[in-house]
Formats: structure tokens, sequence, C-alpha cells
């Protein structure tokens, strides 16, 4: 199993209908066929205001998650909403270059989508795996 994790920072100016949508469009990508499981809530004892962890079974359902129109809505609705973002994986699946696989796999996310490079790009502080390709 594979355990994706996003936390995020909102700019300041976010509306209440704005946060309501991004916040309804990560539960959508919860519901994402491939996803075993999700979880959406305020982030505790943090600089975050909000994460998200989705658990996916493997390589396979993380680029079928990646490549989900659910997905791709979430990044063009949230991303212009943060000031920070930060993305990881945790994973009991032990292939010593599974990081790089999935590495790969963000990789080829950015180049299929090179509006989401902008996106990115326009946030102040990313890092982890969903970093631009070069940053972390």
């Amino acid at each position: 199993m594979i355990y994706h994790f996003n936390r995020v920072k909102l700019k300041e100016g976010v509306t209440p209908q704005q946060f309501e949508q991004a916040v309804q469009c990560l539960r959508d990508q919860g519901r994402i066929p491939v996803v075993k499981s999700f979880i959406v809530g305020p982030e505790h004892g943090s600089d975050f205001d909000w994460g998200a962890v989705f658990v996916l079974e493997d390589l396979d359902a993380y680029a079928e998650y990646l490549n989900h129109p659910a997905h791709a809505r979430l990044e063009q609705i949230g991303l212009p909403l943060l000031t920070k973002f930060d993305s990881y994986d945790v994973s009991d699946d032990l292939d010593p270059v599974l990081g790089d696989k999935i590495a790969d796999l963000q990789k080829r996310n950015y180049e299929a989508k090179p509006e989401l490079v902008t996106l990115m790009a326009d946030v102040e502080s990313h890092s982890g795996v969903s970093a631009l390709p070069g940053e972390s």
C-alpha cells in the first residue's frame, strides 16, 4: 500500500466559498475508484491548515489517481489558493527504488500537464514528492 499525504496552507484572503469548493474537490478525489480509503481534515500541531491522505494499492493505482479528472480538477481549483504545499508518501512496499518510481510518475504528470507546472510555480512553497522536478 502507498499512503499519499498532502498538507496545505491557504493564502490570506481565501473566501469561505473557495475553501469549501476546494475541500469538496479533495473529498471527490478520495472517491476516485482506485483510492482504497482517505481522510481529509484540519491539521493540528503544525504550520499547515489542512491535510489529506489517500491510500493506493500500488503504482498502477497511483498513476490512475494522478490522471483521474477529479485529481486534475483539484489541481485547477485548489493550487491557486495555496501559499504552502507539501506532499509525501509512506509505503509498506520495501522496494528500494519505490521512491524513484513515484517521482517518475509525478514527473510524467507534470510533462503531460504543462498548465500544472504554471500553477505549482505560483505556490510560494512546495516540497516533497509533488514538488516540481528538480525542486523539493
